[in-house]
């Protein structure tokens, strides 16, 4: 019997090494090494292998890393607020009121063709659209709303938000979607038969049930905003800045320890956000 488990013990253990070397190799090591270059000291022509914490001293110490850990927030909180609301919309929409699952597919798969082409393609095609002469502001004129180009339009707040939710809205519609197709359709004629309305059936039943869904897409969205660096670099005209270009920014200068322990911060500050998060939903039922 001994041998038995013996041997069952360790056939579980060979099934599990290549996951396990794997995620050794391209994950628990390369943040391990991020840990350590963060420690290093940088000068004008060499980086220095040490243990000090010059630069979280630094990083701690300036506002401006306040400040755009701030922005880096804003845009996180704001995107995650109109792709929840557009993800729920657009997965509602196709999971309770299109009956046959050919056109679940279909509609399906027509919203993620614009997803097929690469991100920074996407982002900047905005760019002309929402320009000075571009096709908003001459449409804008065309019909007498406005008498001159909105500034704002582009190189803006709103233009790097825009772009956030072109790019990632996709990522919350997917797992709302997929939680809302494993909803039993029985409890929500069960509660339209104990004489709930749309609204009450919306909120008491839908949305509870919608939650790991939801929880899962948050996940996604906020982790992606919070590290990206491109888009905010574009759609700003390099006005803005979040965390991401943070980073970019003392990379191209070589300050490699510099953006090592900037890093780690928005590594550990997405780590407590995220187990914020699951403090409240138990995404486990939806893996």
């Amino acid at each position: 019997m001994q041998n038995i488990l013996k041997n069952k013990t360790i056939s579980g253990w060979l099934m599990v090494s290549p996951l396990a070397v794997v995620l050794l190799l391209f994950l628990v090591l390369p943040i391990v090494m991020i840990v350590a270059v963060s420690f290093w000291r940088a000068t004008e022509f060499s980086i220095i292998p040490d243990f000090d914490f010059e630069n979280y001293e630094f990083l701690f110490g300036s506002s401006v890393t306040y400040r755009v850990f701030i922005n880096t927030f804003k845009y996180a909180l704001i995107t995650w607020a109109l792709t929840l609301l557009i993800g729920f919309t657009v997965a509602y929409y196709l999971a309770f009121h299109i009956r046959t699952q050919t056109w679940q597919i279909a509609l399906f798969l027509l919203c993620t063709i614009p997803f097929w082409t690469s991100n920074i393609i996407r982002m900047i095609s905005w760019i002309p659209f929402l320009g000075r002469n571009g096709i908003a502001n001459s449409a804008l004129m065309s019909w007498g709303i406005t008498d001159e180009p909105l500034e704002w339009l582009l190189f803006s707040d709103f233009a790097v938000i825009l772009a956030f939710v072109h790019l990632y809205t996709l990522f919350m519609v997917v797992p709302i979607f997929n939680t809302m197709m494993r909803i039993d359709k029985s409890l929500i004629e069960a509660a339209r038969d104990a004489g709930a309305n749309g609204v009450q059936i919306l909120w008491n039943v839908i949305i509870p049930l919608t939650k790991p869904g939801i929880m899962i897409g948050t996940i996604f969205v906020v982790t992606l905003v919070m590290g990206d660096f491109i888009t905010v670099r574009f759609m700003s005209g390099s006005q803005s800045a979040n965390v991401g270009r943070l980073i970019s920014n003392d990379i191209a200068l070589l300050q490699y320890p510099s953006a090592a322990a900037t890093a780690v911060v928005l590594l550990l500050t997405v780590l407590i956000v995220i187990g914020i998060m699951l403090r409240f939903v138990d995404i486990r039922k939806e893996l």
